[in-house]
């Protein structure tokens, strides 16, 4: 069984990214992954300094870093800010190396007010091979995300629910593949 972390770039109380990294939860887990969702909102982390690498003074960061060390791969959310990846998930990336990232199978998600594009999902592209991660082929960009999901969080178009499964799909099989350990 491969084990999945989630882990949400948002901090926003409502958040479109939370709310997509839920839906490819529950694909993945249907599909017999071990999924763990690390709640962004909820880690008490410092701005990466590049001076101390253990951070006494916030456990959370052993506990990003060890979560992300035992799973086999691993989905990463952001809204896109400014046509990039936002500074809190990437600060999050900062705070760990290739110990907990290297061979890591990823995919990604990102959302957006405007018109979907790719910018975040670049960004996160490159820093992801940058750490020696494989990320999958297939990703998510949900642009005028405030239309994609119903009032109850369900996903409302049916084109956009078949990506999530595909999506999952892809990235439970790949994890499986390339992970001899899951």
């Amino acid at each position: 069984m491969v084990k999945i972390i989630g882990l949400n770039g948002s901090l926003r109380a409502n958040s479109y990214s939370a709310v997509a990294l839920q839906h490819a939860a529950q694909r993945v887990t249907a599909l017999g992954a071990e999924f763990e969702l690390l709640d962004i909102r909820e880690l008490n982390l410092p701005f990466c300094n590049g001076d101390r690498q253990d951070y006494p003074d916030y456990p959370d960061v052993a506990r990003l870093r060890n979560a992300f060390k035992q799973a086999d791969g691993c989905i990463l959310a952001t809204p896109e800010y400014h046509g990039g990846v936002s500074g809190l998930l990437k600060n999050a990336l900062d705070l760990m190396s290739f110990e907990h990232l290297e061979g890591k199978v990823a995919g990604l998600i990102s959302v957006l007010g405007g018109r979907d594009n790719s910018n975040a999902l670049n960004d996160l592209r490159l820093i992801m091979r940058w750490v020696h991660a494989w990320v999958i082929p297939e990703q998510i960009a949900i642009g005028q995300v405030w239309q994609a999901f119903t009032d109850d969080g369900k996903i409302g178009d049916a084109k956009l629910a078949q990506r999530f499964d595909g999506f999952a799909q892809s990235l439970v099989s790949n994890t499986a593949r390339l992970q001899p350990s899951a």
